[in-house]
């Protein structure tokens, strides 16, 4: 099987995917078409399909598993696919697991490490907090070390906010060191629940996409909402400590214009802060130099040392280079 993250403009497309989604839309000139987007392990493509009502393109469905025969192009600098022929696979002609992306971290370490960070927070009733989240409600934690941090940008796969929230956490450690002033609990605490409400957000993979919640809401709505919840359970949780964990969450992305409903004012809010944005950048810098090295070791391509320009970071991107 040729994987998405190794397909480069001018592959011919002749393997199964997971089709993730569907819609059927017209050309400027009234000519009917399909969005497809194809995903594997890997990642997701973009493709679309020119000639839908072809005797070539079957009938099938968004989270089908279908057998496409095309090529990838370039368009507006990305890679897209045009899809010739298409046949519904049938069961034993793939393997599941080639097609949910999942942590390349161990899930159960991860867990581990996550419920030992729990252990040194002191302060009794945050303690008590997090003990809620993640140990006494069996089923949230369970879908919390199953999901993803995203629909796609960073951390898009199976153990994802797991992942980004241990590197935020340890980031935030670090902070806490380096800076006395702030306060470990409090930090380490809103660390540990900053992206909880994407539980909520996201529905399960593969589908991996906005619930009516997350459209509606969003995580961090959402997870001040479940903070409030779970606080309101233990008593005599103080109002003042409640609300400056909740200011955490409602500022962790920073700035108005990136979705927070409150810029920061604490000083652990800004810790947050710069903590969740360096690792959600940095682990997209990682993705594009995994996908980069994956498709320079495919003897037929082309790619040089850019990555391309990148609307995320406003720059074109590359590697630095091998030292001695």
């Amino acid at each position: 099987m040729k994987f998405i993250d190794t397909l480069v403009e001018g592959s011919a497309l002749k393997d199964i995917y997971l089709c993730k989604f569907k819609q059927s839309a017209v050309t400027r000139n009234g000519k009917p078409y399909y969005n497809v987007i194809l995903m594997d392990r890997t990642g997701t493509l973009e493709a679309k399909i020119w000639e839908p009502d072809s005797p070539g393109i079957a009938d099938f469905d968004a989270m089908d598993y279908i057998h496409v025969f095309g090529e990838v192009n370039k368009f507006q600098g990305a890679l897209q696919a045009s899809i010739k022929r298409v046949q519904v696979a049938r069961e034993g002609e793939y393997n599941a697991a080639d097609y949910i992306p999942v942590s390349k971290f161990d899930r159960e370490e991860m867990k581990k490490s996550l419920i030992a960070v729990i252990s040194t927070v002191k302060n009794t009733h945050l303690n008590q907090l997090l003990n809620k989240f993640f140990v006494e409600d069996t089923d949230l934690a369970e879908k919390f070390f199953m999901s993803s941090a995203a629909k796609n940008i960073h951390h898009s796969f199976i153990g994802g906010l797991l992942q980004h929230t241990l590197a935020v956490t340890r980031l935030c450690k670090y902070f806490v060191k380096a800076y006395p002033h702030l306060n470990h609990d409090l930090l380490i605490t809103a660390a540990l629940l900053h992206d909880v409400g994407k539980v909520k957000e996201l529905s399960a993979f593969p589908q991996n996409d906005y619930t009516d919640d997350g459209q509606l809401l969003g995580h961090i709505v959402i997870g001040c909402e479940m903070i409030g919840q779970k606080a309101g359970e233990i008593p005599d949780f103080p109002p003042k400590l409640e609300t400056e964990l909740k200011h955490c969450i409602l500022a962790h992305h920073g700035e108005y214009e990136f979705g927070s409903p409150k810029k920061p004012a604490l000083m652990e809010a800004m810790a947050l802060n710069f903590a969740d944005n360096a690792d959600a950048k940095l682990e997209v810098m990682v993705e594009l130099i995994e996908s980069h090295d994956a498709k320079a070791a495919v003897p037929s391509s082309k790619t040089g040392e850019w990555f391309g320009f990148n609307r995320i970071f406003d720059s074109n991107l590359r590697k630095s280079g091998e030292w001695d």
